[in-house]
């Protein structure tokens, strides 16, 4: 009888726990970004987007456990913040608060309230009180006497000067193009830029005592990722030779190889330093490591580099004295992200090696380059930042969503554990990582999520997360990204509520090396992704535990692209599908990113470009779809759902919308997130729910 009791209250505590979980719980963490640390390491900060409400904190003290909140706007307003910068005596943050604009010039306003809200930087003591307008721009950098203060207005150089409050910034100098990547001399004598001029860009330089601007090794190539050596006598940038026809969402698995130049201040005279191996890595890889220069200058005059050589991207050092490369990474994975210490002699870098669908911190000595693995386990850690009381970062777990945290001898201390909400679910269940057959035979990673009450020999509905990107990859566990981190949420939610999830990681996506993401035929070459995708769905529709009949599909961007593609294509394998900002014709979608494309006049690409987009597969479409969109979007034009929706209208196919005005491609208002979230979660349920 005892037995029988307390199997009855596990029972009835699972299905409480199971009903307690909403998506307003799993989307109610505030998510953090930004994460930096003071010049003398014993401040950190970082920026908390808490349910919209989006401010900075601020950490000091014995091992960063005092922490508060140092700026104070309220309310779900879609108000970006960002770009956090210490001044270099750390009494103050620079940031960065608004939007930036359409084509039209139109700063995003989604909660379309009556005040401009578009960039602007301002400036707050580290001991508080209220910040102040610096002027309107983004991208700021202080020059190392912390007196000046660069950034960019509308593609154009300007300084404001931070002693003086009434002082009203200026343009610095006038130049053709759009400026951008500025980097201090070490002295703060120059700045180095680069001037991106739409088939080409150049260094640029300008000398603040003479008010000279010049571009020393000017070429027909884009030239980038400027770094001062740290006694400033020379400049070391990467070159990439131009491709005239190089359209985007295609393999580029080789290419005329890429270079290393140092300039040297001396005499000003440029010259190659390295230079990129044919095939294997001769593409410079635009998108890993994500950071704000690629190009690192250590000690000893090192540079520290990412190349695709082996096929994955690692970093190297290159001695520019004895020109030699020595690799700094070992192993199949790829690095996210990487920083110097102060003394130019550690790497500390995230990377997916040994562990490829989490994300870990590692270590290695540039003198001796044996690389340390610093974190392991079931957790998923990035961005680390060094401070005097240990190693900071954020880090998440299959359970658990974004955190800041300070590794301190071996151990993984969450920071501000106050302000994690204390009704955040309990009962999230972890997912495993399988391999899906491509109807190519290509094998497929996928995430798959079991209902936390599992019955072996019942037959559950199911449903496919399509990430967008498509250089993306979804990991066992929260996010490092907050788009992500909510659709993994999502992905729990539904296995809360019954069903079988899966998060399809299909071919162009990181993580799995160069073959994988530069893979044949993908994208506008041949939508060759969608065998992924079919595979998955045939792998759901033959496991025991899967209703063939009831399997549904959703998915954001490229995933709404493919989302489109399943619905047109395969009809009979799907039941249902959410369109979030989908893709629908190359065509008209390619000219957001490659402001040269005119489908009249690339005949040849443009018809293959069609023949690839879930337009030319309408006459297939039988299912109902819901297609979620903002009309601001910058990355997807609105015009896709509208020619889309008005395809399907014709055909009588039944669909659904829900439009957010005025809103952008990445959800500026959370409360819009939750509307997009509970709707698709309404609108699968309806049509797979027995």
């Amino acid at each position: 009888m005892k037995k029988l009791l307390f199997l009855v209250l596990v029972f009835s505590f699972a299905l409480h726990s199971r009903a307690q979980i909403s998506i307003e719980q799993l989307l109610s963490a505030p998510f953090p970004s930004d994460l930096t640390a003071g010049p003398d390491g014993k401040l950190l900060a970082w920026v908390f987007n808490d349910r919209g409400e989006r401010n900075i904190y601020l950490a000091g003290g014995d091992q960063f456990r005092e922490v508060r909140k140092l700026t104070n706007y309220t309310g779900d307003e879609g108000i970006a913040l960002g770009s956090l910068t210490f001044t270099p005596d750390g009494r103050q943050l620079i940031y960065v608060r608004g939007n930036g604009t359409n084509r039209s010039g139109q700063s995003a306003n989604p909660a379309q309230l009556q005040i401009e809200t578009g960039q602007e930087i301002w400036v707050v003591s580290v001991d508080g009180g209220e910040p102040r307008s610096v002027a309107k721009g983004a991208s700021p950098s202080i020059a190392p006497d912390g007196k000046t203060l660069v950034f960019l207005q509308k593609g154009q150089v300007w300084t404001a000067d931070l002693t003086e409050t009434g002082k009203e910034a200026r343009q610095l100098f006038l130049a053709r193009g759009s400026q951008g990547d500025l980097r201090w001399h070490p002295e703060g004598r120059q700045l180095a830029f680069v001037s991106r001029r739409g088939d080409h860009s150049f260094i640029g330089i300008y000398d603040l005592d003479s008010g000279e601007l010049w571009y020393p090794d000017p070429s027909a190539d884009n030239d980038g990722e400027p770094v001062w050596s740290p006694a400033g006598d020379r400049l070391a940038y990467v070159r990439r030779p131009n491709v005239r026809v190089s359209v985007p969402f295609t393999p580029r698995r080789e290419g005329s190889p890429w270079s290393i130049r140092v300039l040297r201040m001396d005499n000003k005279t440029a010259a190659e330093v390295w230079k990129a191996d044919p095939k294997d890595g001769s593409v410079f890889v635009g998108n890993l490591p994500v950071m704000e220069n690629k190009l690192l200058w250590a000690a000893e005059d090192q540079l520290i580099f990412p190349w695709e050589k082996s096929g994955w991207v690692h970093m190297y050092a290159l001695d520019i004295r004895r020109e030699v490369v020595n690799p700094l990474m070992i192993g199949d994975g790829e690095v996210e992200n990487a920083r110097l210490d102060a003394n130019g002699q550690y790497l500390y870098y995230t990377a997916n090696i040994g562990d490829i669908n989490r994300r870990h911190l590692w270590r290695v000595n540039i003198r001796d380059p044996k690389p340390e693995l610093l974190t392991e386990g079931a957790g998923i850690e990035w961005s680390p930042v060094l401070t005097a009381g240990g190693l900071a970062m954020l880090h998440a777990s299959a359970t658990r969503p974004a955190w800041p945290a300070l590794l301190s001898e071996g151990k993984i201390r969450d920071l501000a554990p106050r302000l994690f909400p204390r009704d955040f679910p309990n009962g999230l269940v972890r997912p495993e990582t399988v391999k899906v057959t491509a109807t190519d035979g290509l094998q497929v990673p996928a995430q798959i999520f079991l209902p936390g009450d599992y019955e072996a020999g019942r037959e559950y509905p199911a449903v496919i997360f399509l990430h967008g990107g498509s250089r993306r990859q979804m990991l066992e566990g929260f996010h490092y990204s907050s788009y992500y981190s909510n659709a993994y949420a999502l992905s729990q939610y539904f296995a809360s509520r019954g069903y079988i999830a899966m998060a399809l990681n299909y071919r162009s996506g990181i993580g799995y090396g160069l073959d994988f993401r530069e893979a044949q035929d993908y994208g506008v070459s041949g939508a060759s992704e969608v065998r992924d995708l079919i595979g998955a769905a045939e792998y759901l529709r033959d496991r025991p535990d899967v209703d063939g009949n009831r399997i549904g599909l959703w998915g954001g961007s490229y995933g709404g692209y493919l989302t489109a593609h399943g619905l047109g294509q395969r009809s009979d394998l799907f039941a249902v599908g959410v369109d979030i900002h989908g893709v629908h014709n190359w065509n008209t979608e390619l000219p957001t990113f490659a402001s040269w494309y005119d489908s009249t006049h690339y005949e040849k690409i443009a018809q293959l470009a069609f023949q690839s987009s879930p337009m030319q597969h309408v006459d297939g479409w039988e299912d109902p779809v819901l297609f979620i969109h903002g009309d601001d979007d910058r990355n997807v034009p609105f015009s896709e759902t509208v020619d889309m929706i008005e395809a399907l209208r014709k055909k009588g196919v039944h669909f659904e919308q829900l439009i957010f005005p005025d809103e952008v491609h990445g959800f500026l208002l959370h409360r819009n997130w939750l509307d997009a979230y509970r709707t698709t979660f309404q609108f699968i349920d309806r049509y797979l729910k027995e």
